[in-house]
């Protein structure tokens, strides 16, 4: 079993910061992905940002690209989200999410609150 936790949410003004940090434990072996994605209220959850473990490769949604950062500390089994220039509508909740090689996604985070103000 594999367990996720989230942290680093908050409020914010819009054009500032937050980094989010997710904290990966439990039986995770080999190539692995680590994503983040994020629902806002009365939308459907969408895809945010993930970094494999081993290649590296990291993939953004066209909404962040240029603003926010995925990266990961393979050492503690966390993956980041550094989000700049924060917008409004980038209030959400936001999940981290593992997938194990190319499984589907079945691990994800209790979420955490991201709400940026204007």
């Amino acid at each position: 079993q594999v367990q996720l936790v989230e942290s680093g949410g908050g409020l914010v003004q819009a054009g500032g910061s937050l980094r989010l940090s997710c904290a990966a434990s439990g039986r995770i072996f080999g190539d692995n992905y680590m994503a983040w994605f994020r629902q806002g209220s009365g939308k459907e959850r969408e895809f945010v940002a993930d970094q494999s473990k081993i290649i590296g490769t990291t993939n953004y949604a066209d909404s962040v690209k240029g603003r926010f950062t995925i990266s990961r500390d393979n050492a503690k089994n966390t993956v980041y989200l550094q989000m700049n220039n924060l917008k409004p509508e980038d209030t959400a909740v936001y999940y981290c999410a593992l997938k194990l090689g190319l499984r589907s996604y079945d691990y994800w985070g209790q979420g955490t609150q991201v709400t940026v103000s204007s």
